[in-house]
């Protein structure tokens, strides 16, 4: 049986496809989202992990919109925040944070134990529980590809919030055991020579950089 958790608070500044379906942000997350959905029926991409070059750059607001879009329509999502050090959808989603990724992956917990569901139907989340000293470990341990291949056959989409790529080392290796990596850029804040970088580093952990988000 999976944790219900009611939140009439969740943080509606964030996640404007909840609060705010008709604004044009929201639009914008659903064309987004059609373009996975393409992408997805030539590449049957189901587990997508989303990063960005370094921090600051909106990737884990872009992360929570896109599942609450995809979850609009009717697709059965989860989405994992696998920031070990610095996460952040549990406070976006007003849940707790005792009971998460690590304890699954350090099997203090079951898997059923950690997953919530939200307020948004079709959209369940695992948090990233308590910090770790060795996350980069931990995310490539066996027990995380146990843990995402099981996923794989329970949702149609699992979208997986990532730390950014130059500032940390375990999105590299984690990047290679997902179906495809969306990377999010800030526009005046991203640098180019950065993105180039990033994009490098993803193409030597033998990551499928299916596309970018401009935000």
């Amino acid at each position: 049986m999976l944790n219900k958790i009611h939140n009439p608070n969740t943080n509606k500044l964030h996640l404007l496809t909840y609060s705010n379906p008709d604004s044009a942000i929201s639009d914008q997350f659903r064309a987004i989202r059609s373009n996975i959905q393409f992408l997805r029926e030539k590449k049957k991409n189901s587990i997508l992990l989303i990063t960005s070059p370094e921090d600051g750059e909106g990737k884990s607001t872009a992360t929570a919109n896109l599942a609450v879009s995809m979850a609009r329509q009717n697709e059965k999502v989860l989405l994992i925040d696998a920031n070990l050090r610095n996460p952040i959808l549990h406070t976006t989603f007003r849940m707790p944070n005792s009971n998460g990724l690590s304890n699954i992956l350090k099997g203090l917990s079951k898997l059923e134990e950690t997953i919530y569901r939200t307020d948004v139907p079709h959209l369940d989340i695992i948090t990233a529980g308590p910090k770790v000293f060795n996350p980069a470990e931990v995310l490539e341990s066996n027990a995380m590809k146990k843990l995402l291949s099981k996923l794989d056959s329970q949702y149609d989409m699992v979208l997986i919030d990532s730390p950014s790529v130059l500032q940390t080392t375990e999105t590299r290796v984690i990047a290679n055991q997902c179906e495809g990596v969306v990377l999010v850029l800030k526009r005046g804040k991203t640098e180019t020579e950065k993105a180039v970088k990033t994009k490098r580093l993803l193409d030597l952990a033998n990551a499928n950089l299916i596309g970018a988000i401009l935000n």
